[in-house]
Formats: C-alpha cells, structure tokens, sequence
C-alpha cells in the first residue's frame, strides 16, 4: 500500500454552505451545535436575490459592481439597490457570527463563488458572461482576491479567534474548461478557457488568502483534480458519487490534498448509519490503495451539495449524521 504524507488534521465532518430558512441567528447556532469541530459560515439562499451562490460572491468584488436583471446578475457602471441589499445581507450574517460564536476558538470555515464560477454566471454591459472577455475575467480575479481579503478582516473582527478556512465554490469550472457555457442567446456555447489561464486566476483568489488553509469545491462531473492541484489550495471538496479521475486523486493524496467528500444527499432521503457512511468510506479509502491508518484526518465528510434544497428538519438530521460518522471514521 501506499503511504500517505503526514498532513494538517481536518475535522471529521462540516457543511458545503448552504441551510433552509432565513434567519441568520438561527443558522449559527445551529452549525455550532451540530458540527462543533468544523462549523462554517450558513448561506440562506431563502433571503432572495443577493443570498444567491452568484449574487453574494458578487457582492464581494471590489470596484466591479453589479445589478440585477431579468436575465441575472450584471455588471454595471455603479452600485445600485440590489448591490446595497446584498452587501446588508452580509453585514447581518457578521452581525450574527458576533452574537453567537464572538468567543469560538478553533477551525472555521467561509464559502463563496470562485472566479470562474462568477465569470461565467455574471454577464458584461453587453450581455455576454464575462467568461467571454479575457480582460474581465482578469479584472474578476484581482476584485475577488482584494473582496476576500477584505471580507477575511470582517470576519476575524466579529470572531477574532477563530481559525479561517476558505472554500471557493466553482460548479461551473468543469463548464468553463470544455466550452459548456452558453452564450447570451442560449443557443451557443462560449469558447473552452485554457487551463493555464484558469489556473492563474483561482491561484490569484487563493492566495489571498495569505497562508489559510484553502478548498476548492466543485460539485459537478468531471472535476479537473490534477488543475486544482497545481494552484496550491489545501483541500478538494468531492461529491463521492461522481465520476473523478482515480489516478489524479491518488497523486493528490500522496501530495498532502486534504478531502472534503459528499457522502449523503444534500436534499431530503433516507440516512444510512453513522458506521454505514465510515465503512463505504473505508472501503473506498482502501481500493485507492492507502494504508487505513492514514484515512482519519485526511476526510472531512459533508453533504454532497450545500442543504438549502432540504427541509428543516432533513438539514439538521443530515448534520448530525455526519459529525457522527466523522468521528466513527477517526476512531478507525
């Protein structure tokens, strides 16, 4: 068996982002009390326009400000009311980490949308994605670098001893690598981007984040493993159920790439067992070759998707199960 490099412990489970309801209060509290070594910042997708994946990354760019359309999200030459209102949103999400968790210490996690994930679901002054303009897409990563950096201090001053994780949301990155994203008209795909040039752009995000840990999530089929690999993040977030090249993933593992795995649906279904999810995870663990004594701490298990599609009740079961089956997974 191969044995896999010593690594920085994860905890053994967290969320993708996203929760039912709308009161941010709520939600803190909730993701403290179910995932207590691996909290994250709840996304309320509920709130409406500017809760959104696109809206609220997009709120986050610096001097590249947006309005929405009837066709979504768009660049425009000054902020407006929708720009206001997403940017309150997330001055109440702070309000609410202040409240509920000013005094947490330990690993805690923000999300938003990546670089190209806004690029290619924000469109330009003449309607096309920004995917489409090699000058935007450069802009809409120096903008996001400076947004997180800023957004970071935000956070740190309403909990100033927490241990920021940054995750960077890209569902629309396999898209944007084959040509997949469609034009203004709907009728016709946008040009594929070169994988150099989409790496630069998400090293350019990740590495403002100045040293803290760094994940790149993507939900979608066909998830560029060795890519994401290159731009130094710290972990991959998986949906296990997908298609992923095997032979990428395992040189990721051996380089230290910590996992973040979607086990159960992030939508309302039957939970199997805490020790159902731990041994699939063992048996996958143990087809890619490693030694078992490696698999704690290097998987952190969450949703396979972010859990503002499931009901209340589904939401909370779904947390609780998986902080059960990460530390049924530690305890080898």
């Amino acid at each position: 068996m191969t044995a896999s490099p010593p690594r920085s412990v994860w905890p053994p489970a967290t969320g993708i982002g996203s929760l039912p309801g709308t009161d941010p209060v709520v939600a803190v509290r909730q993701v403290l009390d179910a995932l207590p070594d691996g909290p994250h910042l709840p996304e309320l997708p509920e709130r409406g326009p500017g809760a959104d994946l696109i809206g609220r990354g997009a709120g986050l760019l610096l001097d590249l400000p947006v309005d929405l359309q009837p066709s979504g999200w768009r660049f425009v030459p000054r902020s407006g009311m929708d720009l206001g209102r997403t940017r309150d949103l997330w001055a109440r999400d702070l309000d609410a980490l202040a409240q509920e968790a000013g005094d947490y210490r330990g690993w805690f996690k923000l999300q938003l949308a990546g670089p190209w994930t806004l690029a290619a679901g924000v469109e330009l002054h003449r309607g096309d994605k920004a995917v489409a303009d090699s000058g935007a897409t450069r802009d809409i990563a120096q903008s996001l670098a400076a947004g997180l950096a800023a957004h970071m201090a935000e956070v740190l001053r309403a909990m100033p001893h927490a241990e920021l994780v940054v995750q960077l949301d890209e569902p629309s990155l396999p898209a944007v690598l084959r040509g997949g994203v469609k034009t203004a008209s709907g009728f016709g795909q946008l040009d594929a981007i070169e994988e150099p040039v989409v790496e630069s752009g998400l090293r350019t995000v990740l590495e403002a984040a100045g040293g803290t840990r760094t994940i790149v999530h993507c939900c979608a089929g066909d998830t560029p493993i060795e890519l994401l690999r290159r731009t130094g993040l710290t972990a991959l977030g998986l949906d296990l159920n997908l298609t992923f090249d095997q032979d990428e993933m395992g040189v990721a593992i051996e380089a230290g790439t910590a996992l973040m795995l979607g086990v159960v649906p992030g939508t309302d279904s039957s939970l199997p067992s805490p020790l159902e999810t731990a041994d699939r995870l063992r048996s996958w663990w143990r087809r890619l070759g490693f030694d078992p004594e490696d698999l704690p701490g290097a998987v952190t298990l969450t949703p396979t998707c972010g859990l503002a599609g499931a009901s209340p009740a589904y939401a909370a079961a779904c947390m609780t199960h998986l902080q059960a089956a990460g530390r049924e997974l530690a305890a080898g």
